[in-house]
């Protein structure tokens, strides 16, 4: 909670509470903007719903979070990342991908329904902050956490479209990022699959092996994913033969083949460019303290 409520000076409502209701209406009564998550019709009960506060305030903008939006058959439903993540594909995807290698279904460990949903919202509310310059007029917003999962998942447009892509890997997403190790016993992983047709050739010109083309094992994605122990085997060991990881990746992005160590949120911070972009912050706890905190992932150059 702390991290998500930084900066920010609150001040909590029972609105089951007599004097709570108007309390809340005096704050909206000159807010710019309303945000709620409530199940859909939750707020209407309690008389804060949009078309009630949007006649005291007609410049207000509201929106609204749920999981399935705030009309339709699931309208009513308990949405939480989770279960969110399993009805609009993204665990589907995930335990499609992993297959053999999960030795059970899982889904991803972080709630991407709740954060993508909210950075959708801010979008929608910007887009309303800008018309309402023009018209004067403030704007309902909703949000559907299912939704905006279809539409941050770069690889929605394959099981849309019903294409059958056979062996080759799609084209985006983090589909078939091999890990290795480094010279030094560094574990790192590339965005550039060994399997694809279009991305394994950059293999062959950073390992100077054309002639792993001509192997029958590699000629083509669906031999290769066929034999995938034994080419992981051949770039694993031709890693090894450099001195360090600097030297490696020089080989690699001359090859324009991009790679990312493993490390810990914890190691991160303590790179040179977590220094350099101010990647943690330092938050006072209001009793005398302070606490870290991820730094903001955009700088304004010239402003300070």
């Amino acid at each position: 909670m702390r991290s998500r409520n930084a900066g920010k000076r609150n001040v909590s409502i029972n609105l089951n509470i007599p004097g709570a209701h108007d309390l809340a209406l005096k704050l909206c009564d000159t807010a710019d903007i309303v945000v709620e998550n409530f199940r859909a019709g939750t707020l209407g009960f309690f008389g804060l719903d949009y078309a009630t506060l949007s006649k005291r305030n007609p410049r207000l903008i509201y929106a609204s979070i749920t999981g399935y939006g705030q009309g339709g058959p699931w309208r009513s439903r308990m949405a939480y990342a989770p279960t969110v993540q399993a009805e609009a594909g993204f665990t589907e995807n995930s335990v499609r991908h992993y297959g053999e290698a999960l030795k059970e279904p899982r889904t991803d460990s972080l709630s991407h329904a709740d954060v993508y949903a909210g950075l959708q919202a801010v979008i929608a509310i910007l887009a309303a902050l800008h018309s309402r310059k023009t018209t004067g007029q403030g704007q309902y917003i909703d949000v559907a956490m299912a939704a905006t999962l279809l539409a941050v998942n770069e690889r929605a447009h394959v099981d849309l479209s019903d294409e059958d892509i056979g062996a080759e890997p799609a084209v985006l997403g983090a589909t078939d990022c091999s890990f290795f190790t480094g010279p030094q016993g560094e574990h790192f992983t590339v965005a550039t699959s060994i399997v694809g047709s279009r991305t394994f050739p950059s293999w062959l010109r950073a390992m100077r092996r054309v002639d792993l083309m001509d192997d029958p094992r590699f000629s083509s994605a669906a031999a290769r994913r066929l034999n995938f122990g034994a080419l992981h085997q051949i770039i694993q060991s031709w890693m090894l033969t450099f001195p360090d990881m600097a030297t490696l990746d020089a080989q690699f992005d001359e090859a324009k083949i991009a790679m990312g160590e493993i490390r810990s949120i914890k190691e991160l911070t303590k790179s040179d460019w977590s220094d350099y972009w101010g990647a943690v912050q330092l938050v006072p706890d209001r009793s005398g303290g302070e606490y870290k905190l991820p730094g903001r992932p955009w700088h304004f150059p010239g402003m300070s």
